[in-house]
Order: structure tokens, then C-alpha cells, then sequence
């Protein structure tokens, strides 16, 4: 291993440069790190709930393929993010 001096240099010198050196390699993490969102479920009700409707209207929804359920057992869930997606903008 090889041995490094520091000539000339102050403590204080060598802390500034060390802490340069790590706020930019953490602002170069930063930059490309994104966290990753839980997925949130909602379940039927909370759908119907959201967009004013009856259930019957969310059961026909999913029939027409205009919303994707999921299911665990008997129960029927929707992610936020695909109930989102399929929000279409109207020309008004």
C-alpha cells in the first residue's frame, strides 16, 4: 500500500478538501437517485368513493377494461397509479 504525505497542507486544508470531495460525489447520488413510492391500493368502495359513483358503475368499469382490478382472496383492489393512468384528458 502506498503512503501518502501532505506537505505544506493544514488540518483544516485537508477537511475542506475531503468534505469538497464527498458533497460532490453526494450530489452526483442525488441526482440519479429517485426513492421508489409504495404502491397504494384502494379498494372498490374507496374507488366509487373517489369518483362520486355508484359500485355498480366501478363493476362496469372493470368490465369494459377501462379500470384493472386486482385480487387477493374474495377481494378486489385498484392501484392509485392505474386509476390515474386511465384518467384521459377531455378537448373542451
Amino acid at each position: 500500500m502506498a503512503t501518502v504525505q501532505f506537505i505544506q497542507t493544514t488540518p483544516e486544508e485537508l477537511q475542506n478538501e475531503i468534505s469538497a470531495g464527498i458533497k460532490s460525489q453526494l450530489d452526483d447520488f442525488l441526482k440519479n437517485f429517485t426513492p421508489k413510492q409504495p404502491n397504494e391500493y384502494l379498494t372498490r368502495q374507496e374507488v366509487a368513493k373517489m369518483f362520486n359513483v355508484d359500485l355498480s358503475t366501478i363493476h362496469n368499469w372493470c368490465k369494459n377494461k377501462k379500470l384493472k382490478p386486482l385480487g387477493l382472496g374474495s377481494r378486489v383492489y385498484f392501484l392509485r397509479s392505474d386509476i390515474e393512468e386511465s384518467l384521459k384528458p377531455l378537448n373542451v
